[in-house]
C-alpha cells in the first residue's frame, strides 16, 4: 500500500476505489476527496461517468455539485487497478455479482469496506460472509451509521462506524475516513454493525407505512421501540454485542431511518401506507431483507411479530391494518427487551 502524506495529522494518503455511482458511492468519493484521498469511481452507466466527470450527479443527487478529483470510469480494471482500499457501495442483492466480475482485478491483501446494508435474499448470508468467499485474501470491514448521502455529499457532520473483526484495521480505517465534518469510530464487531445496519431498513419501511396509513405518532413510538428489541433479540443469535446495537449502527441508524422521507426504506413504507404506486421508487434494501429476516427468525425461534408482519404485507398476504390488529391483540406479557 501506499502511504503518501497529505497533510493531515496521523494518516497518509491513500487511492481508494469506490463500486458503485449511486448517491451513496458519490457522497462516499466526496467523503474519501475531503480526507484526502485520490479517488476512482466506479459505475456501470456511462451516462452517470460523464456526469460525474463534469461534477454533478443530476440522477442521484440532483442539485449537489462535486468537487473536482473524482475519476469515474466504467472500466472496473481501471478503477481497481493500483487501489489501496475498496469501499463496496452496490445493492446488497447485487454485491455477490458484483465481486465475482472484480475478483481477477482486485489487488491482494487490501481491506474492502461494506458500505451496502442488507442480508442476501436467496442464502441468508451477511454481506462479509460473501467477500470472505468470493475474495478470501482480502480482509474485509463494514461502513455504518446514522448517514444520509445528501448529508454527506454536502459535508455536513456525520459520525459513522467502521468496524472489522481486526481491532487495528478497523481503527486504521477510522482514522484513514475521518475528515472535519466525517467522524469515524471503530469496532471490531463487524457481525453486530452488519446486523444493526440490514434491520433498520426493515422497521423503517414499518414505520414509513405506519405514517402513510394515519396511525399516529403513538404507534410510530411503539412499533420502532418494538423493532429494536427484535433486532437486539437477531443480534444476539448471531453474535452481536448489546453495546454494539445501542450504537451508531444500530439505534443510531434505526432513529434517523425511522424518523425521514429522506430514507429509501421510510418512504417506500410511506407510499406503501397511502396505498401508492410503488413502482419507480428508489430502491429500497429493506424489500427483499424483510422476507430472509423472517425466514432466519422463524427457522431459529426468533420472537419478531413487527419483522414477520412487515415480510408479509411485502409479499401481498395481508394489509396495514390486519398486521396492526394481529400485533395489538398478541397476548399481554411483561415488557422485556430481550
Amino acid at each position: 500500500m501506499t502511504d503518501r502524506a497529505n497533510g493531515n495529522p496521523g494518516k497518509g494518503s491513500w487511492r481508494v476505489t469506490v463500486l458503485g455511482g449511486g448517491a451513496w458511492g458519490t457522497a462516499l468519493a466526496l467523503a474519501m476527496l475531503r480526507a484526502g484521498h485520490k479517488v476512482r469511481l466506479f459505475a456501470r452507466d456511462p451516462e452517470t461517468v460523464a456526469a460525474i466527470g463534469r461534477g454533478q450527479n443530476p440522477r442521484y443527487l440532483p442539485g449537489i455539485a462535486l468537487a473536482p478529483g473524482i475519476e469515474a470510469t466504467s472500466d472496473i480494471a481501471a478503477a481497481l487497478s493500483g487501489a489501496d482500499c475498496v469501499l463496496a457501495v452496490t445493492p446488497a442483492q447485487s454485491l455477490r455479482a458484483t465481486l465475482t466480475v472484480a475478483k481477477d482485478h482486485m489487488p491482494d491483501g487490501i481491506p474492502l469496506v461494506l458500505c451496502a446494508k442488507g442480508i442476501e435474499r436467496d442464502t441468508g448470508a451477511l454481506l462479509s460472509a460473501i467477500v470472505e468467499e468470493i475474495l478470501p485474501r482480502n480482509p474485509v470491514a463494514a461502513l455504518s451509521g446514522p448517514s444520509f448521502a445528501t448529508d454527506v455529499a454536502r459535508g455536513l457532520p456525520t459520525a459513522v462506524v467502521v468496524a472489522a473483526r481486526d481491532e487495528a484495521l478497523a481503527a486504521d480505517l477510522a482514522v484513514r475516513f475521518s475528515a472535519e465534518n466525517l467522524r469515524c469510530y471503530s469496532s471490531d464487531d463487524l457481525i453486530g454493525v452488519e446486523i444493526g445496519g440490514a434491520l433498520k431498513n426493515v422497521f423503517a419501511i414499518a414505520a414509513g407505512a405506519v405514517t402513510g396509513a394515519g396511525l399516529g405518532a403513538s404507534a410510530q413510538a411503539a412499533m420502532v421501540t418494538r423493532g429494536f428489541v427484535e433486532l437486539r433479540r437477531i443480534g444476539a443469535a448471531f453474535g452481536a454485542r448489546p453495546e454494539t446495537l445501542m450504537g451508531l449502527s444500530g439505534l443510531g441508524d434505526l432513529l434517523l431511518t425511522c424518523s425521514s422521507a429522506q430514507s429509501r426504506n421510510f418512504a417506500y413504507g410511506l407510499a406503501l401506507g397511502q396505498g401508492r404506486a410503488l413502482a419507480g421508487l428508489p430502491l429500497a434494501e429493506g424489500v427483499p431483507t424483510a422476507a430472509i429476516a423472517a425466514r432466519i427468525a422463524a427457522e431459529r425461534g426468533i420472537d419478531a411479530p413487527i419483522i414477520a408482519a412487515v415480510a408479509a404485507i411485502l409479499d401481498g398476504a395481508i394489509t396495514i391494518r390486519q398486521a396492526v390488529t394481529a400485533l395489538m391483540t398478541r397476548p399481554l406479557k411483561t415488557e422485556t427487551n430481550d
